[in-house]
Parts: C-alpha cells; structure tokens; sequence
C-alpha cells in the first residue's frame, strides 16, 4: 500500500464493524462475522464462517481476530496483497499480527510519554496519532497508515501545482511580445536577446517619443515707405 496505489477495498475493511452474530446462521456455534472478503466488496461486509462455504468458497478472504477488544490481521494474511511494511507489527499468540485502526491511548502515553521518558532518544512515534512504536515504523495501525498516505499524495499535487506555475512564470517572462497591425504581420518586436534588435527597438521608440518639429515661417517686414522726390 503506497502512494501510487490504494486498494479500494481499504477503506470498506477499516470502517466495518465485525464479531457480531450472523442473522442468517443464529443458532450455529461459529456465527459470529469475523470474516471479510476482499473480492465481494459487500455493503455488509463481515460474515461468519458458514457464509463463506455458500457464498465466498472461491475468494479471498482474511480472518478478523480480537486482540484487547481491538480488531487484529495476521501479516501472513496481508503480506501478499498489501503493503504493510511501514506499520508497527505485534506478536500475539505467536502469531505477528497488525492493527486495523488507531487505537485510544490513556494519560501519559504519546507525546507527554516521550518526553517524561528517560528513553525518548530511542523511542518511534506514529506519524498520524503520535502512539509510541516498538521500532522504526512511521505507523501503528493500517488506518493510520491510510491517513497518512493521503497526507503524502495532497502535498505532493500541491507541490507539483506551485512547481507549474513557477514554469508558466519563468516561460513567460522569458518570451517577447510581439504588436501586430492587425493583419497578423509583425510591424515591431521589443525584448528580443541580441543587441541589434535591442538598439532598433530603442530607436523607434525614441522616434515615437520625439515630437516632429514644426517648422516656422517668418516674413521679413518691408522698410518704411518713402516718397519719390519732385523734379
């Protein structure tokens, strides 16, 4: 179970509730619903042991086991089709199991246990509800395990999100921009790379800035009119 790939029928075993007695088998001995099977996919998921001889004889099922009033899976029964190799296992009845769900912790555990202990400097902690761990595993339990796999997936769309528009941005500011007359013909290029066709857009432009000069016609004045001598 990385990342990449979540079984869709995780969250269906996490969030059923199991060890209750089968409406269909209530006089039997064996019928309580500790069974789940994987290829069903069932609204109602757990069934007892004679609901998989008439209906899951042919499918993969695992067995629910009861370990302090908490829901526990053998690890020979999950290794082939899951990856648990990030979640704390126990050794119940000889047998190495993990837990399904978080499990509540009491006054002084977690946290508060870590630092009031005198060997916190080599004590694990689960990375979704801060429950102390027997070795280096980022989790306690196959739902702590699912939490945090969707952390990981959020953060990293997130992050692949922030790192596109940094690219747009720097692909952006490194284009020209280009004005057309209207004909789809370019008539100016500004903020090209080489030097020559900087110096021709600065010229224009100082061509656009400057204003045409006007030019002053003056008429000269004549002289004062004089009359001609008598004869």
């Amino acid at each position: 179970m990385k990342g990449e790939f979540v079984p869709p029928w995780l969250e269906l075993l996490l969030s059923t509730q199991f060890f209750n007695t089968c409406t269909s088998h209530h006089n039997s001995p064996r019928n309580e619903c500790n069974l789940f099977c994987i290829d069903c996919q069932a609204p109602e998921a757990a069934f007892c042991y004679y609901c998989r001889s008439c209906h899951h004889s042919s499918h993969r099922v695992i067995q629910i086991r009861r370990s302090s009033y908490h829901d526990v899976v053998k690890v020979s029964e999950l290794e082939d089709i899951l990856d648990i190799s990030n979640i704390q296992t126990y050794v119940i009845n000889s047998a190495r199991v993990v837990f399904l769900n978080e499990r509540p912790q009491l006054r002084g555990c977690g946290v508060l246990a870590i630092k009031s202990s005198p060997s916190s400097l080599s004590s694990y902690n689960c990375e979704t509800c801060s429950r102390v761990l027997l070795d280096a595993f980022r989790f306690c339990s196959l739902g702590c395990n699912l939490i945090g796999i969707k952390r990981d997936v959020e953060t990293v769309v997130a992050n692949d999100g922030i790192a596109r528009n940094d690219k747009d941005i720097e692909i952006d500011g490194s284009n020209g921009t280009a004005n057309t007359n209207g004909t789809g013909k370019g008539i100016e290029i500004c903020g090209a790379n080489t030097g020559n066709e900087d110096e021709i857009c600065s010229d224009a432009s100082k061509n656009k800035e400057m204003p045409s000069s006007t030019r002053v016609v003056r008429h000269r004045r004549k002289g004062i009119p004089r009359r001609a001598p008598f004869f």
